[in-house]
């Protein structure tokens, strides 16, 4: 019986990283360097274990291999791009700043009026602040340089924040049989304003753009180093965590100074637990993870709503038993447990969410793009 000839298939078998090559040739194309070669290996499920059937002890050194056999083979020749290089720092460090100046400036129109020309200050407060946080989201650490695919998580980031202006006060007043009146901006109002709270998020977007740069340049460099994805991952881990710890230290400061600064009480743990979750649903998107964000950002702010409208509700004929969870979350830890319970439930899911997500190569292959 006469040999048969070796075909494509046997020529692929005797060279498995010809044959992967060929089934990833775009991402080998637009590869600048072979840790977005590792990256988009990662992302397309190929693991380190995976790596041994193409006779490689690792993800990196298959794609170390892969870069040099295509500017080698010439078979998929890479364009020649210009090393994008971001803007300078001051462009997106002013963005983040200005949101905290704005609400600064619209506190104290609103604490130095009163009657209708409260009113007016507050409203142009509140638009001016809300341009200029989705200016500070547009660019640098906080942007989504690839326009990830919405998923409205803006809708619910507004109510949170305005919940934590006027939520825990309508709460309260509700559960009491109120509110007598509309807010007027008093903090001694029937329907009182908490002010402390938005100023303290808002001066906070300059520490987190910073904080998720230097997590983002961190991790690209451990990323250069590594040499296994699984080391890779045990060593983003800590830097994430301490990100996170950074953020929160520096928030808390701005807590308390804020609660000073306008003779409010300090709503430390709402004002975190807000923080920590808008910190991390942020974090995430900026990764292109945004499925998490928005499904967590929804739930907080369904919960949210859902125990004012159950506390009017109670108000029915016949409907007093729809209070009873609220009433007894109200009388346990005051009116903030709700905010602070449903805040935090959600940052601690994406908290372990992201130790997941944010750990793998893939996540970082162009971090450094928008920092």
């Amino acid at each position: 019986m006469k040999p048969t000839t070796p075909g494509p298939a046997r020529r692929s078998a005797a060279d498995p990283v010809k044959a992967l090559m060929h089934r990833h040739r775009e991402l080998c194309a637009r590869a600048v360097d072979p840790l977005e070669i590792a990256a988009g290996l990662e992302a397309h499920g190929v693991t380190d274990r995976t790596a041994v059937r193409f006779r490689h002890r690792d993800v990196f050194s298959l794609a170390e291999e892969m870069y040099a056999r295509v500017a080698r083979d010439g078979e998929a020749t890479p364009p020649p791009t210009v090393e994008q290089t971001s803007g300078p720092r001051a462009d997106w460090a002013l963005l983040t700043l200005l949101p905290g100046a704005l609400c600064v400036a619209t506190v104290t129109g609103i604490h130095l009026t009163d009657g209708r020309s409260r009113l007016v200050a507050a409203l142009v407060g509140f638009l001016a602040v809300s341009l200029a946080v989705r200016a500070a989201l547009s660019r640098g650490p906080l942007g989504t340089p690839d326009r990830a695919p919405a998923t409205g998580t803006s809708t619910w980031t507004y109510w949170l924040l305005a919940y934590a202006a006027l939520g825990d006060g309508l709460l309260a007043a509700a559960v009491t049989g109120g509110p007598d009146a509309l807010p007027t901006g008093a903090a001694d109002a029937p329907w009182p304003l908490a002010t402390a709270p938005l100023l303290a998020l808002t001066l906070s977007c300059g520490p987190a753009a910073w904080s998720a740069h230097l997590f983002a340049a961190r991790a690209r460099r451990k990323l250069a180093v590594s040499r296994g994805l699984e080391d890779f991952a045990a060593s983003v881990r800590p830097l994430l965590l301490g990100t996170f710890a950074l953020y929160l230290c520096v928030l808390t400061a701005l807590s308390a100074l804020s609660a000073a600064a306008v003779a409010e009480p300090a709503a430390l743990p709402q004002v975190i637990a807000l923080g920590a979750l808008l910190f991390l649903a942020r974090l995430l998107t900026v990764h292109g993870f945004t499925h998490a964000p928005g499904v967590v950002l929804t739930a907080a702010a369904t919960a949210q709503a859902s125990a004012l409208a159950a506390a009017f509700a109670s108000r029915l004929p016949g409907c007093g038993v729809l209070a009873a969870p609220v009433d007894a979350l109200v009388d346990l830890w005051g009116a903030g447990g709700i905010q602070t319970l449903s805040c935090g439930l959600g940052a601690l899911a994406l908290l372990i969410h992201g130790a997941r997500k944010l750990t793998r190569a893939s996540a970082h292959a162009r971090a450094e793009d928008s920092c």
